[in-house]
């Protein structure tokens, strides 16, 4: 199975660069200035459309081919898994009981309180007018 996907994709990749060389090679259906102005005189012969030529006829069976071949590789693509596939089950851990007593933190050392404590009111200063 994997030899058809390669075949078919190299028979892509052949199909693109034909398609790309055969659409740059072809000239432009009278897109010039001169046909926006009335002077597309030349296209009445063949109707508006032109002749089907070599290099449009090719465009168009190298499009079928093209389209074909990339359904094919849609089809026949390898299976594989994705990167999704790759990554282990997360494991379902169980939740925390609540416990009937309440947790209680061990008691902090206590300090000993310090030698003086200071003022609770800074003392006021002189004002100026008491002089």
């Amino acid at each position: 199975m994997t030899f058809l996907f390669y075949l078919i994709v190299v028979l892509h990749v052949i199909a693109c660069l034909f398609l790309i060389a055969v659409v740059l090679l072809q000239q432009g259906k009278g897109q010039d200035l001169a046909s926006a102005f009335g002077g597309g005189g030349t296209q009445t012969a063949f109707g508006p459309r032109g002749s089907a030529t070599v290099l449009s006829r090719a465009t168009t069976i190298l499009a079928g081919v093209f389209m074909v071949t990339s359904l094919a590789l849609s089809i026949v693509k390898p299976r594989a898994g994705g990167v999704l596939d790759t990554v282990p089950e997360a494991v379902a851990s169980p939740s925390p009981r609540a416990t009937a007593a309440p947790v209680t933190l061990p008691a902090a050392p206590a300090s000993p309180a310090p030698a003086e404590a200071p003022p609770a009111t800074p003392a006021a200063a002189p004002s100026p007018a008491a002089k």
